[in-house]
């Protein structure tokens, strides 16, 4: 039986776009209603696999083929989570900034889930075949002066623990987020700040592969203004120090980088919340 449909919260939407969103939001359940939930879906995995859901959590790679579904309570969590908890309306970056500077983010609107052909480049989904596809969650975000901003994205897989781990040896061993042509696509909404954020207008960008859940967390950062930006330079150089170009001097590498960190700060909250055994 399909699930019934989910509801937004009573909070207004920061813009029209964000009204026909498909991202699926649910209202909080009570503190006793989630953690009987949670506990009945960790005591049925208990019964079927034993102490498989603990020991992937903690890099255990014979669980995964013990089990041979390792991420089994995390394939829902694209639209069984409410939108606010992936993608807060506003992110706080203490010290994030550019020598240390506080920055703040403020969501300008969040995508509708999306299939990966429409949200990921070609190259980069060919990049992700090994693990498979199986959504993209996507909000962007501007920063306290309008003048920046960023597109935040969570890739579903349909990979299990050890395809995880390969795509992410591979993504260090290759320098693969280093590459310009594997750099994320941005999201612009029309009517928004970010209405003018295309491909040309990216600045920076962060691909990170996690291993705790079925997940790739991007970022890419661009200025608000529309303007193109010819050499394009990824997060990790742009917020080394000495770094002199555009990215790096305007901010746009810290914030492609604070943002992608943050969300998947909340992204492993969420993630051991719902492989948290009863006790």
């Amino acid at each position: 039986m399909a699930p019934p449909p989910h509801r937004w919260s009573a909070e207004p939407p920061e813009t029209p776009a964000e009204t026909t969103t498909r991202l699926r939001p649910v209202p909080a359940r009570p503190p006793g209603r989630t953690a009987a939930a949670v506990a009945c879906v960790v005591l049925g995995l208990g019964l079927i696999g034993g102490a498989v859901t603990g020991s992937w959590l903690t890099g255990d790679s014979s669980a995964d083929a013990a089990s041979g579904g390792g991420y089994a309570p995390l394939r829902t969590l694209w639209h069984s989570t409410p939108v606010d908890t992936f993608f807060p309306r506003t992110l706080k970056g203490d010290g994030a900034g550019p020598g240390g500077a506080d920055r703040t983010w403020t969501r300008v609107a969040v995508s509708p889930d999306t299939g990966c052909t429409a949200a990921l480049d070609p190259l980069l989904l060919k990049t992700l075949r090994p693990v498979g596809c199986e959504r993209v969650l996507r909000a962007t975000y501007a920063d306290v002066t309008s003048s920046t901003v960023t597109t935040v994205g969570l890739v579903f897989t349909e990979g299990e623990p050890s395809a995880m781990e390969a795509l992410g040896t591979r993504f260090t061993d290759e320098k693969l987020t280093e590459r310009s042509d594997l750099m994320p696509r941005t999201y612009p909404v029309k009517g928004t700040v970010a209405a003018g954020f295309g491909d040309g207008q990216r600045a920076s960008w962060t691909v990170n592969v996690l291993t705790e859940a079925p997940v790739v967390v991007y970022a890419v950062s661009g200025f608000a203004d529309g303007r193109r930006i010819p050499a394009p330079q990824p997060a990790a150089k742009a917020t080394a120090d000495g770094a002199k170009t555009a990215a790096a001097q305007s901010g746009l590498g810290h914030d492609a980088k604070g943002i992608a960190e943050r969300v998947e700060r909340g992204l492993r909250t969420t993630v051991s919340m719902a492989t948290e055994k009863p006790r």
